[in-house]
């Protein structure tokens, strides 16, 4: 565990880097065009994307140049050392093209394998969390999860057509009859929604480690259990269903009970 000089130093330098981030992402949402390419796996990535990793990357380099990165855009670099950035400049790309500002700029710290450290920026809204497995904070003030009925729950996903084709043995339709509402307030900034209390239950069907890695700190710290959809370890299972303690038991019995 690291001492609270070097935590706090960490979690400055991690602001720093969100705010290069914002700048490059806050300049691009204003244009009316977007460059865009489309990656081997079909999905888009934007200019600004790149930018905004590109200039993260630089400053790691600058500042601790025997740190590991690994970034979505450009891949791993000393992936392997005892601390190492995870960069996802703009999680919800087609939020990002569409000008909805639900995408955010992810980044997360792992310190000798473990995540330690994340933050989400939302550039638009001017909104960041940021949680070190132990506090986390909205924008300086200390927000929990909420611990609610799951009648009375929001449940958050990026995307329904992959719960149905990745998830066919969840009970997801009677998870959605069960609760309050469900909605597609996904990517990076339903983790926010939920770490904060504004949403109760975030439950991604799949995610990336640069999606993962960064969130992680900031649910826990903000009291969330986090596991698999099955209940098990969500790094190793890529995906997440995260709430607080009762509600979470609450979901994984709804789905699979």
């Amino acid at each position: 565990m690291l001492n609270e000089a070097s935590q706090r130093e960490l979690t400055d330098f991690a602001e720093s880097l969100a705010d290069l981030a914002r700048g490059v992402l806050s300049a691009a949402h204003a244009r009316l065009d977007t460059e865009i390419e489309i990656k081997p796996d079909g999905t888009p990535v934007t200019v600004a994307d790149k930018e905004a990793e590109r200039i993260m990357r630089a400053a790691i380099k600058r500042a601790y140049p025997g740190h590991g990165i690994l970034g979505e855009e450009f891949g791993p670099e000393n992936a392997d050392a005892e601390f190492c950035w995870v960069l996802d400049p703009i999680d919800g790309t087609k939020s990002f093209l569409s000008r909805v500002p639900l995408y955010v700029t992810l980044i997360g710290l792992r310190h000798r394998g473990a995540p330690i450290l994340g933050l989400i920026d939302q550039p638009i809204l001017r909104e960041r969390i940021i949680g070190d497995n132990q506090v986390t904070r909205l924008n300086g003030r200390v927000v929990r999860v909420a611990e609610v009925p799951l009648a009375e729950a929001v449940v958050v996903s990026t995307d329904f057509d992959n719960v149905r084709r990745l998830h066919r043995g969840a009970r997801w339709p009677r998870l959605a009859d069960s609760v309050a509402h469900t909605r597609t307030w996904g990517d990076g900034y339903g983790h926010l929604l939920v770490a904060s209390g504004r949403a109760h239950v975030v439950a991604d069907p799949v995610m990336n480690p640069w999606d993962l890695i960064p969130v992680l700190p900031i649910l826990r710290g903000a009291g969330a259990v986090v596991t698999d959809w099955r209940g098990g370890d969500a790094l190793a299972g890529g995906n997440v269903i995260a709430a607080a303690p009762n509600l979470h038991a609450a979901v994984l019995r709804a789905l699979y009970d």
